[in-house]
């Protein structure tokens, strides 16, 4: 048995994708009118496949109204914002086999903002900040805006939730 390998010389550049500075997971707390409506959640933003720096995937997993959608964003400026962006879930429902439906709503995000070290997460450290508004073309109260704010995950056991 042998092993080959090749050093092409120095530690190769990996490089990242086009909206690394924006990208990670989050917990996050959904708030009405300065209420908590639904306490620390983890959602995600990360590269679309085209990496043209132009927008990002916002994702909650389900954990706040089930929606995933690309928004537009500025990289220079870390923010993020766009109107009536498609939202389209799969539930593969494992409680009733070869049922798969959809779950097709529009969201609105307003004021969407990532701000370098920021925050303090619940931990106390300091770490990134995400904050946005979102509104739902499905909400039974057409009109309200839902205001999404927290600290970018630190892998620490006090941070998570």
């Amino acid at each position: 048995m042998s092993f080959i390998s090749c050093d092409e010389g120095g530690n190769p550049e990996a490089g990242g994708t086009s909206v690394a500075k924006m990208s990670g997971d989050w917990y996050v707390q959904t708030l009405i009118d300065g209420e908590v409506v639904v306490d620390y959640s983890l959602i995600s933003t990360y590269n679309t496949s085209a990496n043209d720096g132009k927008a990002m995937w916002i994702d909650d997993h389900g954990n706040i109204w089930s929606f995933k959608c690309k928004s537009p964003v500025n990289i220079s400026s870390l923010s993020f914002s766009g109107n009536n962006l498609a939202s389209s879930i799969i539930d593969d429902d494992d409680s009733t086999p070869d049922v798969i439906e959809t779950y097709d709503i529009n969201v609105n995000i307003t004021e969407g903002k990532i701000t370098k070290n920021g925050t303090t997460s619940t931990g106390g450290h300091t770490v990134d900040k995400i904050y946005f508004k979102a509104e739902f073309s499905d909400d039974e109260n057409p009109g309200t805006i839902y205001e999404i704010v927290g600290y970018k995950r630190t892998g620490f056991l006090e941070d998570e939730h």
